[in-house]
């Protein structure tokens, strides 16, 4: 832990290196779960709100099937991403238009440490 990826790959190659000749490692990072301060929260409407571990390229979608879509009370055009990478700059994000539309112009790349917030609909 607490290893960056070529780091990481010397000392696999090193260990390697007790059984093979000149080992070359690389290291991808493929998935990143990180402190708390930099997973995907999802407050609000959601299906199951819940904090999921940072993937690279994880978008809007993949998060919405990840918590089981949307409550039949929530207003999902009306959502945000509180980018706290951003100092808590604010986005809004078309869920409804995404999932029940299938309008793929809605679907937006997720952060570490993003929160995203589906309210509730006043009818």
């Amino acid at each position: 832990m607490g290893k960056d990826a070529s780091t990481l790959a010397r000392d696999i190659e090193k260990e390697l290196g007790k059984y093979i000749r000149e080992p070359v490692v690389t290291v991808i990072v493929t998935q990143f779960v990180g402190p708390y301060s930099e997973q995907i929260r999802v407050v609000g409407e959601a299906g199951k709100p819940q904090v999921l571990p940072y993937s690279q390229k994880m978008t809007l979608l993949d998060v919405m099937i990840a918590v089981g879509g949307m409550t039949a009370y929530a207003d999902g055009n009306a959502a945000t991403i509180l980018r706290t990478a951003e100092g808590n700059k604010q986005y809004s994000v078309r869920i409804k238009d995404l999932i029940k539309r299938g309008d793929v112009t809605a679907n937006v790349e997720m952060r570490p440490g993003d929160v995203l917030i589906i309210p509730q609909s006043w009818f």
